[in-house]
């Protein structure tokens, strides 16, 4: 047992100070729940000057990164900057001087996480990283113990707080996408470039890590699909609340046969499913395993210190691995890669609206086109109408995805069509 486990944070960000200032203000309950002083003794970043909301004893600022990655008290590395490069660098360096390390950084472990991994296993260290799936969900920790004996059949979840909080707003307030984006841009929800959130990249990162854990083999973060929300509109929002649906970007992950599929999209699901009532900056995972049934993890998805709690509870997990002699006694994540299923033979329903001719006969020509490639319609709704315009809203039974493009891309170019708007997937 260790009187102390010595802790260096590398990026003093929103979820750096975060993290330190969870280590200082429950310092006294972090040493009684592991046995040892848990004590934060170097903070590494470029920036050492600029106020944060933390007072920290300015001793422990550096903004050379050799101090944390060098110093022989420092038992565990927290990787904080984000993004692939140096952050990798560092993380690797720390592993090889046989320190443990604890990140957040979604992105880094869905592109190069098995190399992460190996790297761990042969310098015989701890790598933890809950924080990087849905700030202060324990959603990790759970995967990998709780739920362990599960042979989970399907994972679905709202994990991206920015993209909630903007379909949330349009549903309510029947806003347009845009204006919410500013909004949210405006109250700090969203990013002055928000590409990764709301073109479903940041969704994507948190899914593959997901995926690999409870599928028990690495997923290629090039394999997972991910579409985001910005073709949405306020018209999609409506229909969803008439067919009794709200619209979601959903994470899923589905066992199918000895493949997996793994797929970020927006999402009509049934207003009595659980997620459908998560909303604004809420992120929520359902989970479905084969002993345990339906579980679904709630909370804050994001934000300094839900995350910063989250990377503190995986240095205290180290802490007491320290403690016990009993580092790595989780395996990594190393079971050869996973087979992924082709976005094109996902079958699931589908909602869509377009724009037609106000004419006898259209149904007809599109139910035909429909009927080709074997897509079966279950209702119909006609719509606003507009000079010689009328909007029609469609729902499909279950079917290939393949088949449902060729369906699509036929019926946008018939003469009778004026615009194929939005189609959505739906999940039951």
């Amino acid at each position: 047992m260790k009187s102390r486990v010595g802790v260096g944070i590398i990026g003093f960000g929103n979820i750096g100070w975060g993290t330190a200032k969870v280590l200082l203000d429950n310092a006294a309950e972090i040493a009684q729940k592991v046995g040892s002083k848990v004590e934060l003794l170097k903070i590494a970043d470029l920036d050492i000057t600029t106020p944060r909301p933390v007072t920290v004893p300015p001793n422990i600022l550096t903004t050379d990164v050799t101090e944390v990655l060098n110093n022989p008290e420092i038992d565990i590395v927290v990787e904080l900057i984000g993004g692939v490069n140096p952050a990798k660098k560092f993380i690797l360096q720390a592993m090889a001087n046989g320190k443990h390390v604890v990140t957040a950084n979604k992105e880094l472990i869905a592109k190069h996480g098995t190399e992460i991994f190996e790297a761990a296993a042969k310098n015989g260290v701890d790598f933890y990283f809950e924080g990087s799936v849905c700030g202060g969900i324990p959603i990790i920790a759970a995967l990998k113990t709780s739920l362990a004996a599960n042979n989970v059949q399907e994972i679905m979840g709202i994990v991206n707080g920015t993209t909630n909080y903007i379909l949330t707003k349009m549903a309510n307030e029947g806003s347009d996408f845009g204006e919410v984006l500013a909004e949210a841009q405006k109250a700090g929800y969203a990013e002055a470039d928000p590409t990764s959130d709301i073109e479903g990249y940041d969704a994507k990162y948190k899914l593959a890590i997901l995926a690999s854990i409870v599928f028990t083999g690495s997923v290629n973060v090039d394999d997972v699909y991910a579409e985001g929300i910005t073709k949405l509109a306020r018209a999609d929002m409506e229909n969803a609340r008439e067919l009794g649906c709200v619209i979601k970007l959903l994470g899923i992950a589905k066992r199918n046969g000895d493949k997996v599929q793994i797929r970020v999209h927006p999402t009509l699901i049934p207003m009595t499913h659980p997620l459908a009532t998560v909303n604004d900056v809420f992120n929520a995972v359902f989970v479905r395993g084969d002993c345990v049934g339906d579980v679904m993890f709630y909370g804050r998805g994001a934000g300094s210190l839900p995350t910063g709690s989250a990377v503190t509870g995986d240095i205290m997990d180290i802490a007491r691995n320290i403690n016990c002699g009993s580092v790595g006694r989780v395996p990594q994540l190393n079971f050869g890669p996973c087979a992924v299923q082709s976005m094109d033979e996902v079958v699931t329903k589908y909602y869509m609206r377009m724009r037609v001719n106000d004419q006898p006969g259209v149904l007809a020509k599109i139910g035909g086109v429909f009927g080709e490639h074997q897509v079966s319609v279950a209702s119909v709704i006609q719509k606003d109408q507009v000079a010689d315009q009328a909007e029609i809203v469609m729902v499909m039974h279950k079917v290939a995805e393949a088949n449902f493009r060729r369906a699509i891309e036929q019926i946008a170019k018939l003469p009778v069509v004026s615009e194929v708007c939005t189609w959505i997937r739906v999940e039951e």
